[in-house]
């Protein structure tokens, strides 16, 4: 009988801490956006939370004080899943539905043994984090990224959430990975087997002289490496590391920088992402660039970086590093007015074909359809001519587009040395000129 009365009790404890919560989602949101800035502390904040119970619950002190802790523990944790949060054997945690969470426990996938008890309090849940890391959630916004780099001490994590509106399903998908702030050196990842003695020396060796990409697939520890690498650089030398998401960071270094990306959102305008970062980076006086995840556009200035003298490295996911360029390539859109034959020209400075006279070539597509592969100066046998009164060479490639619209330009090189100059794309009555059709943001 006792027993029952103690379930009943803690169960009225979960539906009033969930009533308090939802009161400071939709009444009191101001307090909590004001706490993740660092504006309002935490006892000023409870001594708010304290006076709303108060007012509005009338429960006896007991009552009262155990409310008061649960809601502490809510809006500094991270309610249900904060004992997952703390465990350092757990690396991600993928929230399927309220009665589903999923761990990954040192690299083995398993049930979290936990659980949410209801839809409602899983959703007053993805709302509560929402609003602590400042993200807006709707359906202009139904698939968000965001870290919080803050509240723990020993690390750092990153969400990922897709609304009902884009999944299959009517509940929200929320997935976390956990970044360990204080990251392992290369003495401790030989030590842990990851690689062995020798290799490291070579990898802290090649990591200093040259430019590196570092390849794999998801959870491979391809940012565990990068962030043990970085720390073994001089110190005399200047670093800027441009990243997503906060997972590089540096224990020992002084002249390092940090800069992240800064999606846009329905409500603003303000977009900073990689490659943007990127650009500013090449103005910043650095002597080694790091890209913490090349994806897009940002390899274009990460190559730029380095044909410049800078030394640069990366990492990317590729299943080996003979794959790795696959992964690097520039995208443009484009809005087409017209259909059929469509001509794209690409003015190229004039690189040697220095791979044994076998030339180097680029793969160019149209909206992810079958690539055509360019080769631009294999002929090339030594002559002068033309290449030295007109230093560019150019290369031509014919695609046909069946509809009008926007459509996305792909270009993939395919060996080093590849510099770009311009990009012309026409269907026709282009007039020829010695530097090429000015930039046009017109549909063609």
């Amino acid at each position: 009988m006792e027993e029952r009365e103690n379930k009943r009790e803690e169960t009225a404890s979960d539906a009033e801490l969930q009533r308090l919560v939802e009161d400071f989602i939709t009444q009191k949101q101001v307090l909590l956006i004001q706490v993740k800035k660092g504006v309002l502390g935490k006892e000023e904040f409870l001594q708010e939370a304290g006076k709303h119970i108060d007012q509005y619950y009338h429960f006896p002190a007991t009552k009262r004080k155990r409310l008061l802790k649960s809601f502490e523990q809510y809006i500094f944790g991270y309610s249900r899943l904060s004992p997952l949060m703390d465990d350092k054997s757990i690396s991600d945690i993928r929230v399927v539905s309220h009665d589903c969470i999923r761990i990954k426990r040192e690299g083995k996938r398993m049930d979290a043994g936990i659980a949410f008890d209801s839809e409602k309090e899983y959703r007053q849940f993805i709302d509560y984090v929402a609003t602590r890391n400042q993200v807006n959630i709707s359906n202009l916004n139904a698939i968000q990224r965001f870290t919080d780099t803050e509240s723990h001490p020993d690390f750092i994590f990153r969400f990922t959430l897709s609304m009902p509106i884009v999944n299959t399903y009517s509940e929200p998908y929320l997935c976390i990975r956990k970044v360990p702030k204080s990251f392992p050196m290369m003495t401790e990842l030989v030590e842990k087997e990851m690689l062995d003695r020798n290799t490291a020396e070579l990898l802290v060796q090649r990591f200093r002289q040259g430019s590196t990409l570092i390849c794999g697939g998801n959870s491979s520890g391809k940012t565990t490496l990068l962030n043990a690498l970085k720390e073994t650089l001089p110190d005399d030398m200047a670093i800027l590391v441009a990243q997503q998401a906060d997972e590089l960071t540096t224990l020992f270094h002084p002249d390092m920088m940090f800069l992240h990306s800064l999606p846009g959102t329905s409500e603003s305008s303000v977009n900073y992402d990689l490659k943007h970062i990127s650009i500013a980076g090449l103005t910043m006086d650095v002597d080694f660039f790091i890209i913490g995840e090349v994806k897009g556009g940002e390899a274009l200035y990460l190559l730029n970086a380095a044909y410049t003298g800078q030394i640069c490295a990366a990492t990317v996911h590729a299943p080996s590093a003979d794959r790795a360029p696959e992964k690097m390539y520039l995208e443009y859109d484009i809005e087409m007015e017209k259909t059929g034959n469509v001509r794209v020209e690409l003015l190229l400075a004039p690189t040697l074909n220095f791979n044994e006279n076998k030339g180097l070539s680029y793969a160019v597509s149209f909206d992810g359809g079958k690539e055509q592969i360019i080769n631009f100066n294999g002929h090339y046998t030594g002559e002068l001519g033309k290449w030295q009164s007109n230093p560019i060479i150019e290369s031509r490639s014919i695609h046909q587009l069946t509809k009008k619209g926007i459509h996305t330009l792909r270009i993939r090189p395919l060996n080093p040395g590849i510099v770009i100059e311009k990009i012309l794309i026409h269907a026709g009555g282009l007039k020829p000129s010695y530097l090429g059709a000015p930039e046009t943001r017109k549909p063609l």
